[in-house]
Protein backbone atom coordinates (compact mmCIF):
# COMPACT_ATOMS: atom_id res chain seq x y z
CA UNK A 1 0.00 0.00 0.00
CA UNK A 2 1.22 3.41 -0.98
CA UNK A 3 1.98 6.55 1.82
CA UNK A 4 -1.34 7.65 -0.44
CA UNK A 5 -3.29 5.02 -0.27
CA UNK A 6 -2.41 4.63 3.36
CA UNK A 7 -3.07 8.12 4.68
CA UNK A 8 -6.69 7.91 2.71
CA UNK A 9 -7.54 4.48 4.60
CA UNK A 10 -6.82 6.46 7.75
CA UNK A 11 -8.48 9.02 6.78
CA UNK A 12 -11.30 7.66 5.97
CA UNK A 13 -11.50 6.10 9.75
CA UNK A 14 -11.63 9.57 11.50
CA UNK A 15 -13.09 11.63 8.37
CA UNK A 16 -15.42 9.38 7.23
CA UNK A 17 -16.59 8.59 3.47
CA UNK A 18 -15.54 11.43 1.48
CA UNK A 19 -18.75 11.97 -1.17
CA UNK A 20 -21.04 11.73 2.86
CA UNK A 21 -18.12 14.73 4.02
CA UNK A 22 -18.72 16.84 0.64
CA UNK A 23 -22.37 16.55 0.25
CA UNK A 24 -23.12 17.49 4.01
CA UNK A 25 -20.59 20.40 3.76
CA UNK A 26 -21.67 22.06 0.63
CA UNK A 27 -24.98 21.57 1.55
CA UNK A 28 -24.08 23.95 4.44
CA UNK A 29 -21.76 25.84 2.50
CA UNK A 30 -24.98 27.01 0.25
CA UNK A 31 -27.50 27.29 2.68
CA UNK A 32 -24.49 30.16 3.96
CA UNK A 33 -24.78 31.61 0.94
CA UNK A 34 -28.19 32.34 0.32
CA UNK A 35 -28.53 34.09 3.63
CA UNK A 36 -28.84 37.65 3.52
CA UNK A 37 -25.98 38.17 5.97
CA UNK A 38 -23.43 36.90 3.77
CA UNK A 39 -22.61 39.36 1.99
CA UNK A 40 -21.69 41.34 5.22
CA UNK A 41 -18.71 38.77 5.65
CA UNK A 42 -15.30 39.34 5.69
CA UNK A 43 -13.13 37.24 3.92
CA UNK A 44 -11.62 35.98 7.06
CA UNK A 45 -15.53 35.47 7.85
CA UNK A 46 -16.61 33.65 5.10
CA UNK A 47 -13.67 31.36 5.14
CA UNK A 48 -13.77 30.62 8.80
CA UNK A 49 -17.53 29.70 8.13
CA UNK A 50 -16.67 27.51 5.13
CA UNK A 51 -14.32 25.77 7.38
CA UNK A 52 -16.49 24.80 9.94
CA UNK A 53 -18.81 23.98 7.49
CA UNK A 54 -16.30 21.51 5.95
CA UNK A 55 -15.49 20.16 10.11
CA UNK A 56 -18.96 19.74 10.23
CA UNK A 57 -19.22 17.44 7.27
CA UNK A 58 -16.49 15.26 9.07
CA UNK A 59 -17.99 15.07 11.85
CA UNK A 60 -21.74 14.14 10.50
CA UNK A 61 -19.83 11.50 7.67
CA UNK A 62 -17.05 10.18 10.55
CA UNK A 63 -16.17 9.60 14.17
CA UNK A 64 -17.95 12.53 16.08
CA UNK A 65 -15.66 11.59 19.22
CA UNK A 66 -12.56 12.51 16.97
CA UNK A 67 -10.95 15.39 18.88
CA UNK A 68 -9.01 17.42 16.19
CA UNK A 69 -12.60 17.78 14.34
CA UNK A 70 -13.92 19.96 17.49
CA UNK A 71 -10.29 21.89 18.18
CA UNK A 72 -10.34 22.77 14.72
CA UNK A 73 -13.56 24.81 14.53
CA UNK A 74 -12.76 26.35 17.73
CA UNK A 75 -9.50 27.27 15.96
CA UNK A 76 -11.42 28.50 13.41
CA UNK A 77 -13.94 30.48 15.81
CA UNK A 78 -11.44 31.68 17.60
CA UNK A 79 -9.09 33.14 14.68
CA UNK A 80 -12.05 35.48 13.55
CA UNK A 81 -13.05 36.30 17.23
CA UNK A 82 -9.29 37.64 17.59
CA UNK A 83 -9.50 39.80 14.37
CA UNK A 84 -13.39 41.36 16.09
CA UNK A 85 -12.95 45.04 17.11
CA UNK A 86 -15.43 44.96 19.51
CA UNK A 87 -18.87 44.69 19.52
CA UNK A 88 -20.88 46.24 16.07
CA UNK A 89 -23.59 48.94 17.03
CA UNK A 90 -25.96 46.84 15.55
CA UNK A 91 -25.17 43.87 17.59
CA UNK A 92 -25.06 45.93 21.09
CA UNK A 93 -28.27 47.94 20.08
CA UNK A 94 -30.42 44.33 20.01
CA UNK A 95 -29.12 43.51 23.12
CA UNK A 96 -31.92 42.57 25.86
Amino acid sequence: MTGTAALLVERGRTHGDFDDNAAVAQALKAAMRRSAGWQRLSPAQAEALEMIAHKIGRILAGDPAFRDHWADIAGYATLVADRCKGESHHHASNRR
